[in-house]
């Protein structure tokens, strides 16, 4: 095979006929040197053709960088499927000599003068929301250095004041693009400056961000596009942030969820530039919507508000004593609240400079979270259990020579499993390297309480506790086990309740157990969700009286809290508790299983009335070991650590295992895989999958277009309705002889022109109007089509209370004077006092006030607040107030639009309010503003729900 005229940056001697060899040996090496069934070609896949799994592939790329001379684009381990696909990488790659490390020392990281208006030097130690954390810190230090991104062997600094001006930019974009507050967008990008941006961006405009991540491997696509469109479309998600590398990926969504709006990139947003509009953001709003790891067809949703964040944000900094002079690196991906909340959002608060890669990147290179470390002095940093495992596994003593991990203070391991094993050979290996063995720290969150809620004292390092296994996986017995007990379990401890929580361990029955008794763990405090986004049922079985479930199972013991496993993962058989972890690993260590895929799960057995052990491991072919060998080698696996035989053995091709997007096995999907056959299925190619993926997207497609065709029509029709009434309404309405008639006379034109275009007003709570005396009608406003739709609505003739300005108009002011219309001054005070005592003379008069108490309407704020005019009207005439809720007419033609969009409308009637007897005048009306508005925002709140 002939190499390519032109050579990579690295070596000139290296070309693709070097790189099949190079994959090649590299296969052979790791299939223990068995012989390739065919030779390695451009076209060689290096999964299917090749069954390399995430850490052969890791040392391939290794490897073809030493031998190329070139360090890799970090998205070749998500990028290259093929041995062409590695060979386009090395053609991109820099030389090595290129990608020297920055320098130590670095200026703009040093650590910030003292804020004085904070007393303890935090100027965010106030902010009640993630905006005024980044707003303080603008005021306080704007040029200090906030995050260092890393990415292919550049740097980009980004400091408050970047941070805050690129995010309003974006905001902006948004608020053109059309995004009304609360609504919920998405971010599907990579680890960049964009990403940061685009998360306060969406909160600047007064949107809920979405993070979800970008499609791992073409390979899998299709299982990324029937996830994500289960998530969007319960998020109800309107615009889709994404880059224009995945844009593909982005429109096979849109297409499918019938909420995305648009799909845009950060560049788009913010090219128009601008300040986007004031919206009002409190810390009970919802800062972001954290998907958990769970079923396509039920996401769950946990929804943590501003004040949930910053409660788990200040709670984590004060426990390891957080400060300015920090630096946190992070490999950690953004869509996680690992990465999201632990790292940035922390460091953010913290005030501490925060060096981030991506994911990719460490992947590819686990060395690097480690220079990185070392070279920028990082002092915390956090990661799974398995990327610790990645260490110990991929760095080389060489490589371990040459870093310094002594300001490494807190190497936080969690979000999964923790294993004994790891903590205590990260321990050793690391201390030639600086790392304090007290510096490595179990701890233990999930989403539903932020991130964090166990955490060790700072300094005290782990502690592992050996327990008898009979007495514990029979009676949930933790007792501590001899010293020379070889069958002992052991656990990690995961510390203690962040201060201001707590947790307690509990039966079926929900009563609390004594120490070193195995039960639920429960949990509260003010990092709590309040529950899953659109999903009643889900967070009805998150509560307990108060508590939250956290799903998982745990012991007390010294004060620390001992975490066990999942409950839904536990197998419970004969009596007996069975933890899939300790078996996974006995499993994943025999040779010709694939190391990490395995999966350990319960299955039901009506015969015997207990579960039945299943194990479900990837074997490779090409090891050489018949099928019956390896089962059989498994079986004594099985029974060599529990004791018991497993009940069932499925040995499976690579990548059967499923998993989540942080590597932990989706234990309930494999279980399904097994239990629907489909072990063993081909796995489509990626060509194939974009066909069919293509294919279905036909039938939203074209449902789209024919909604989109169907809503221009609606569009045309209606407006050519309206200008076809308008005129011969607003002249006939002139010669009525009295504002009665004029109403009567509206009113049947304005039923028949929402009756012809499609949109009726829906009336409901008639019964509430009294029909002996007249009262004070407020009603919310959004729409110039307001007045349409209530005087198609009410039964019976008002008085329109309009602003000043519109009676020396001449269409809109002859119009409103002949339905008998009262102006109101909003501006001069004088006047505006005389006009409060004219209206209150009208409450008293045969005719029902109508009032927008409003004043205005915004298309960015739902309902402004209430202004008291008519309601001292209402006190001074003794007449009482009628809540009255339109909704529909915002979404049929909302403000700064004027072509209609169709909508369903309806006016609901809420009981009358009233002044108390003896009740002061000016308190009085105050409590009848505050009724109504609360009435009114129920009722808009349970629309929006609907």
């Amino acid at each position: 095979m002939d190499a390519p005229a032109c050579a990579p940056p690295g070596e000139a001697g290296f070309g693709e006929a070097d790189l099949c060899e190079l994959v090649a040996a590299t296969a052979r090496e790791l299939q223990r040197g068995l012989p390739l069934q065919a030779g390695v070609t451009p076209a060689t896949t290096l999964d299917r053709d090749l069954g390399l799994d995430s850490l052969g592939r890791v040392e391939l790329l290794l490897r073809v960088e030493r031998a190329a001379g070139v360090a890799l684009p970090e998205d070749t381990l998500q990028s290259a499927e093929t041995v062409a696909d590695l060979w386009r990488s090395v053609q991109r790659g820099r030389p090595l000599a290129a990608a020297g490390a920055p320098p130590a020392v670095r200026a703009g990281l040093e650590a910030p003068p003292p804020a004085p208006a904070a007393p303890s030097g935090n100027p965010a130690q106030a902010a009640q929301t993630l905006l005024q954390v980044l707003d303080a810190h603008l005021r306080a230090q704007p040029d200090r250095t906030h995050i260092v991104c890393l990415a292919d062997g550049g740097e980009t600094h980004i400091d408050h004041r970047r941070l805050a001006d690129a995010s309003a930019a974006l905001a902006a974009g948004l608020q053109r693009a059309g995004l009304r507050p609360r609504e919920t967008v998405a971010i599907m990008l990579p680890t960049a400056p964009e990403y940061f941006f685009t998360y306060f961006g969406i909160l600047r405009a007064g949107g809920i961000p979405v993070p979800i991540y970008p499609p791992a491997r073409a390979s899998q696509l299709e299982e990324h596009v029937r996830r994500h469109t289960g998530i969007l479309a319960n998020a109800q998600a309107v615009f889709l942030v994404s880059g224009p590398e995945v844009m593909r990926v982005a429109r096979l969504l849109q297409a499918r969820v019938g909420t995305l709006r648009a799909v845009l990139t950060p560049q788009q947003l913010a090219a128009g530039g601008g300040m986007p509009r004031a919206v009002p953001v409190r810390g009970d709003d919802v800062a972001f919507i954290q998907y958990t790891s769970g079923s396509t067809g039920a996401p769950k949703g946990v929804a943590l508000t501003h004040a949930n964040l910053l409660a788990n944000i200040r709670a984590m900094a004060a426990t390891i004593a957080a400060r300015p002079e920090d630096v946190f690196v992070s490999w950690l991906p953004l869509y996680h609240d690992m990465g999201l909340i632990g790292a940035w959002l922390g460091s953010l608060y913290v005030g501490m400079p925060l060096v981030v890669m991506s994911p990719l990147a460490f992947l590819a290179r686990p060395q690097r979270w480690l220079e990185a470390i070392s070279r920028w002095r990082g002092t915390l940093s956090a990661g799974p259990n398995f990327a610790y495992e990645l260490c110990l596994a991929r760095i080389d003593a060489a490589t371990l020579a040459t870093l310094d991990l002594s300001s490494w203070r807190l190497a936080f391991n969690g979000a999964e499993a923790v294993s004994p094993d790891t903590v205590l050979r990260f321990q050793q290996r690391m201390a030639a390297c600086g790392l304090r063995p007290e510096a490595v720290a179990p701890v233990y969150g999930l989403a539903e309480a932020s991130v964090g809620l166990l955490f060790p004292p700072p300094g005290r390092g782990p502690r592992i506790d050996r327990i008898v296994r009979d007495a514990f996986v029979r009676e949930q017995q933790a007792r501590p086990a001899a010293a020379d007990d070889a069958t002992a379990l052991r656990f990690v401890a995961s510390g203690r309740p962040l201060p201001g929580h707590e947790v307690r361990i509990v039966d079926a029955e929900g009563r609390e157990l004594p120490e070193r008794v195995e039960g639920q763990l429960e949990f509260r405090g003010p990092s709590a969700t309040q529950g899953y986004w659109r999903n009643p049922e889900q967070t009805a079985r998150l509560f307990d009286r108060g508590w939250l479930d956290s799903g998982d199972r745990a012991y007390a013991a010294d004060g620390d809290i001992y975490v066990t496993g999942r409950v839904k993962d536990i197998v419970i058989r004969a009596g007996r508790n069975l933890y899939p972890q300790e078996i996974e690993d006995a499993v994943g260590a025999v040779e010709g299983i694939r190391k990490g895929g395995v999966a350990v799960f319960g299955r039901a057995d009506a015969g015997s009335g207990t579960e039945r052990l299943v194990v479900l491991a990837e074997q490779d072919p090409r090891r050489g070991r018949g099928a019956a060998g390896l089962r059989e080698a498994v079986a004594h696996a099985v029974l060599d650590t529990i004791g018991e035989p497993a009940d069932e053995i499925v040995l499976a091709p690579p990548h059967t295992v499923l998993k989540t997007s942080s590597g932990k096995v989706r234990r309930s999907a494999c279980r399904e895989l097994v239990e629907q056959g489909r072990v063993g299925a081909a796995t489509p190619g990626a060509a194939w999958q974009w066909l069919r993926l293509a294919l279905g997207a036909v039938v939203p497609w074209s449902k789209a277009a024919a909604q989109t065709g169907m809503d221009a029509l609606f569009g045309l029709r209606a407006s050519l309705l309206f200008w076809l009434f308008a005129p011969p309404v607003w002249l006939l309405t002139q010669f009525m002889p009295s504002p009665a008639a004029a109403w009567a006379w509206c009113r049947r034109a304005a039923r028949a022109l929402l009756r012809l275009a499609g949109t009726p007003v829906a009336l409901q709570g008639l019964e509430h109007w009294p029909a002996d005396r007249p009262c004070v009608l407020v009603c919310n406003h959004g729409s110039y089509l307001d007045g349409v739709a209530l005087v198609a609505a009410l039964p019976r003739p008002c008085v329109f209370v309009a602003k000043r300005e519109l009676a020396t108009q001449f269409v809109a002011g002859r119009f409103l004077r002949r339905l008998g219309a009262a102006f109101v001054e909003r501006f001069d005070a004088m006047r505006s006092t005389a006009d409060a005592r004219r209206l209150a003379e009208a409450a008293r008069g045969e005719r029902s006030l109508l009032v927008f108490p409003e004043g205005s309407f915004r298309a960015d704020v739902e309902m402004l607040p209430f202004h008291l005019g008519a309601f001292v009207a209402a006190v001074q005439a003794g007449a009482a107030v009628l809540p009255l809720t339109l909704t529909g007419t915002r979404a049929l033609l909302p403000d700064g639009r004027w072509w209609p969009r169709r909508a369903a409308l309806t006016l609901h009637i809420d009981a009358p309010i009233e002044a108390a007897a003896g009740e002061e005048p000016f308190a009085a009306a105050v409590r009848l503003r505050d009724a109504a508005q609360s009435a009114i925002a129920r009722r808009l709140a349970d629309a929006a729900e609907a």
